[in-house]
């Protein structure tokens, strides 16, 4: 199957035109919308939850992810593989977390310079006229069009974190996601936000209406949360807005601030 990952939103017709050139490249691939509210125009952002988004897909799965401000300029086209997963997209940081995650967990991982070209390529849509076609020929089981780079040659993969302790998505209730991996918070930690200290709780039920706390979520991020109200307004705080950990780590013993 292809997986859309994109920032383009679902009003207008980009997700409808590269939806349409998927169906007409590999009509028997499953395409299905990931998300299409990705942070805008922040592929770092992106980047963390793409990871932890495409760490829970099946095998064999292309991810067709665009979050490109850059479009049109000398930036990559890239394919990247890890394991059994497939990336297709810009070089522009979109992929590092995952690539990242892929080299520390042992999987195998490779990357190639898209060479394909289209005959008609716009400068301004490379999701539809590059980045569409090239993974419905991958989903296809055609033959990689591109030559192979060395994956740490990519943008990011080399100099950005593991994680990253910041809020990087904001869901429909104002719930804030952030490119922590809940595995790396010790148990029973407390989280700063916004000037807030914020104790953990296993779900929205365990706090009373109106609470603001965080939780490992279902993608095993962590996440700040309000029950029955928006972590977002309350708190407030937006894309970027930074996690305090000293508390989290200084009170296990185990390290002595925010990394």
């Amino acid at each position: 199957m292809i997986l859309l990952f994109t920032d383009f939103g679902t009003a207008g017709p980009y997700v409808g035109q590269m939806r349409t050139v998927l169906a007409a490249s590999a009509p028997d691939v499953p395409a299905i919308d990931l998300m299409h509210d990705a942070p805008a125009f922040r592929p770092k952002e992106a980047g963390y939850l793409l990871a932890a988004l495409a760490a829970r897909t099946p095998a064999d799965t292309v991810i067709l992810g665009i979050v490109d401000p850059g479009v049109g300029t000398e930036r990559r086209p890239v394919i990247v593989r890890l394991g059994s997963r497939w990336l297709v997209g810009p070089d522009n940081g979109l992929f590092a977390p995952a690539i990242r995650h892929a080299i520390a967990a042992g999987d195998r991982v490779a990357a190639w310079s898209i060479t394909w070209r289209p005959a008609l390529l716009s400068a301004s849509f490379h999701g539809r006229d590059l980045f569409a076609p090239v993974a419905a020929q991958l989903a296809d089981g055609a033959s990689i069009p591109g030559d192979p780079i060395a994956p740490e040659t990519l943008i990011g993969v080399r100099h950005w974190p593991d994680d990253l302790p910041s809020v990087v998505y904001i869901d429909g209730y104002g719930n804030l996601l952030s490119g922590l991996r809940a595995a790396e918070i010790p148990s029973g930690s407390r989280i700063g936000v916004a000037g807030r200290c914020l104790e953990k709780s296993e779900t929205f039920g365990a706090v009373p209406v109106g609470t603001a706390f965080w939780y490992v979520n279902s993608c095993g991020l962590v996440e700040i949360a309000v029950n029955q109200g928006s972590a977002a307004a309350t708190l407030p705080a937006d894309i970027g807005t930074d996690l305090d950990l000293t508390m989290a780590f200084t009170a296990s013993g185990d390290r002595g601030g925010a990394p």
